[in-house]
């Protein structure tokens, strides 16, 4: 008959043992709580860096697209300034209360100032002088183009009440693909006109055999000390055009551009005003 085991008789738990038994338990829970609130905190620190990324991402998205656009007006005015900038007219210095105005029409009625703006004539191909239309001087005032060629009529007028003189200087201000190597500038002056070109390629001294040579690299021509009364005006029509008779008219310079400048300034009384 086998032997019952004994009951093993459990001494109640003293005041102190409940104590440390409660004091066990809210360590614990102490552990657990700060571990929870590791994690927690652990959790935040990984959001607050996916943030970051994409703030960053964001910033430098819009930085790269403010680049874009700075580039992409920048292109625009370049082209801005190729098509409608070919060809201005403009006052430079004046002296001793004398005033010279310009005008695309004779009677100064309409467009007065100190600068015109001669346009320009896109997508031309080479001609020559002889292809050009008789009359350009006397066709039309301010911008009356053609399809392979430049013209522009305009008026200086002496708006002072004393006599005076004048300079006149044309330049090339602006040239692609060495596009000025071939072209023509026509300068009329009351009726009367000339024909201007860059030297020869090879020989910059010598002259083109259909137009006078260029003063130099960059300056068309200049002309010092005009005339002109109280009250009267000088008519000026100026053309340009690819001359395809020129031994620099190639297909290198196809598309190229030119930007030229005419500048007109009253020559003072006493030289040093000029100084």
């Amino acid at each position: 008959m086998p032997f019952k085991k004994k009951n093993k008789q459990v001494d109640p738990a003293t005041p102190e043992e409940v104590a440390k038994l409660g004091h066990k338990h809210e360590v614990e829970a102490a552990k657990d709580k700060k571990s929870s609130v590791y994690d927690h905190f652990h959790a935040q620190e990984e959001a607050k860096k996916i943030a970051d990324q994409k703030k960053r991402k964001k910033r430098y998205a819009i930085i790269l697209s403010s680049l874009v656009a700075i580039l992409l007006i920048m292109y625009i005015i370049s082209m801005l300034l190729t098509q409608w900038g070919d060809l201005t007219i403009s006052i430079g210095d004046l002296y001793d209360g004398k005033t010279i105005m310009l005008c695309e029409n004779s009677a100064f009625e309409d467009g007065v100032g100190v600068k015109l703006n001669g346009g320009v004539v896109k997508n031309v191909t080479n001609i020559t002088k002889s292809w050009l239309p008789k009359g350009l001087d006397t066709e039309k005032d301010g911008q009356h183009n053609g399809k392979n060629y430049l013209a522009y009529t305009f008026y200086l007028k002496n708006t002072g009440d004393k006599d005076l003189e004048y300079n006149t200087s044309f330049k090339v201000t602006g040239v692609s693909k060495s596009a000025d190597e071939a072209i023509r500038f026509q300068i009329y002056r009351n009726g009367k006109d000339n024909v201007y070109a860059k030297g020869t390629y090879k020989d910059r001294k010598t002259a083109e055999t259909d137009a006078t040579k260029f003063v130099d690299n960059d300056t068309i021509c200049k002309v010092e000390k005009t005339p002109l009364k109280a009250g009267a005006t000088d008519k000026f029509t100026v053309v340009a055009w690819v001359e395809g008779n020129d031994r620099e008219c190639v297909d290198a310079i196809r598309g190229g551009t030119v930007r030229s400048q005419m500048v007109f300034d009253v020559v003072p009384d006493n030289p040093e005003e000029a100084k």
